[in-house]
């Protein structure tokens, strides 16, 4: 699969992490982040992550910053984007399986490595239930 990646200077270790597990999984990572923890503005690294999801340049995306909340407003101003902003496992399952999310959002100030790592194994795993579940996405886009 291939995956687009971003991060603000919250996240920079937790992509790292991130970038090392899908690679190592055979996955093709495009790293939109930044590398350093120097303050920077999150739409910089987020807006890139979703157009690629949005274009189908990339399969899946995946963005972080301190709380998630900034990066997943950004990535869901696009129209084909469904970013969802998770914390447990549980939470990215039911995103993937119910609005089959295109994009995770991750809160680095309030997760481990650890378990964002579980997150991602859980993110790319969890299929599309479709059915009744795909009526309701369909009317999420605004006429």
């Amino acid at each position: 699969m291939k995956f687009s990646i971003g991060n603000d200077h919250a996240g920079v270790e937790y992509k790292e992490a991130i970038v090392s597990y899908l690679t190592g999984q055979g996955h093709e990572v495009t790293n939109h982040g930044t590398n350093t923890e120097e303050s920077v503005d999150y739409p910089d690294f987020i807006h890139p992550v979703a157009q690629d999801v949005s274009s189908k340049k990339s399969d899946l995306g995946i963005i972080i910053c301190g709380s998630g909340n900034g990066a997943s407003m950004t990535a869901n101003k696009y129209q084909d984007i469904r970013s969802a902003l998770c914390w447990t496992k549980e939470i990215v399952a039911l995103a993937r399986e119910h609005n089959n999310a295109n994009i995770l959002s991750l809160p680095a100030r309030f997760i481990s490595i650890p378990q964002a790592l579980a997150m991602v194994e859980t993110y790319i795993n969890t299929e599309f239930e479709g059915g009744r579940h795909q009526n309701r996405i369909d009317k999420i886009p605004c006429m």
